[in-house]
């Protein structure tokens, strides 16, 4: 637990340039605070104390604005920079060395009882106001641009932008310069729809001269 505590701490002096102290970090980042929190709740939660979890966690969203479900299981190394109005649901799942930004919804679609929140893989980035709502799966070291709306899987190692969020670069490549391989290679559906129309409108702008043609051939008369 302490190490992983250590571990929590040493992240913010990694991404944060403006980190100038441990004492700084351990008073003045409420992202640190919610987090130790939560922690601990979600000890509480796993040990069958569902009041005690909820009324810490309840708590810790009144003094930094942050909303942790004691249920979500995160990783160490995890950092929510700035931190006000992030929302995290109870099945979420986060994986190591994550790092979100103020405003951020990993939010579920259902009412049911059931794995309704995302899946966050290791070393993600996801940007200010993002919003992942489902049980969607983000592949490790991908990046979630800011006020994007994520309600499909994103395999790893991507970039995800707009609303609703789609995939524009892959392993460190445009999607448009992917155009050329197979189909199945192609991590965003959305672009192999568009790239089945414009085969459709080529072939059929084909046949339209083709009948020109043989109109013009035809005797006048």
């Amino acid at each position: 637990m302490f190490k992983t505590l250590r571990r929590d701490i040493q992240s913010i002096f990694d991404r944060d340039p403006a980190a100038r102290s441990f004492t700084e970090v351990l008073l003045c980042y409420p992202g640190l605070h919610a987090l130790y929190v939560h922690r601990v709740a979600h000890w509480l939660w796993i040990h069958h104390l569902y009041f005690l979890a909820r009324f810490l966690s309840n708590i810790s969203r009144f003094l930094t604005g942050i909303e942790i479900h004691p249920g979500a299981k995160i990783g160490p190394g995890f950092f929510i920079d700035h931190g006000m109005g992030v929302v995290i649901g109870e099945t979420a799942e986060i994986g190591e060395n994550v790092t979100i930004y103020h405003g951020v919804t990993l939010g579920g679609t259902s009412w049911k009882k059931e794995k309704r929140h995302p899946t966050i893989g290791n070393n993600v980035i996801i940007g200010a106001g993002a919003k992942l709502l489902g049980p969607i799966k983000v592949g490790d070291c991908s990046r979630i641009g800011s006020g994007s709306v994520v309600l499909k899987d994103v395999p790893p190692n991507s970039v995800v932008v707009g609303i609703p969020g789609r995939v524009t670069y892959f392993e460190g490549k445009p999607i448009e310069a992917m155009i050329g391989l197979d189909p199945h290679d192609l991590p965003d559906p959305v672009l192999q729809a568009i790239r089945c129309i414009l085969d459709r409108m080529t072939d059929l702008e084909k046949k339209i001269e083709e009948v020109k043609e043989s109109q013009r051939s035809l005797p006048i008369g």
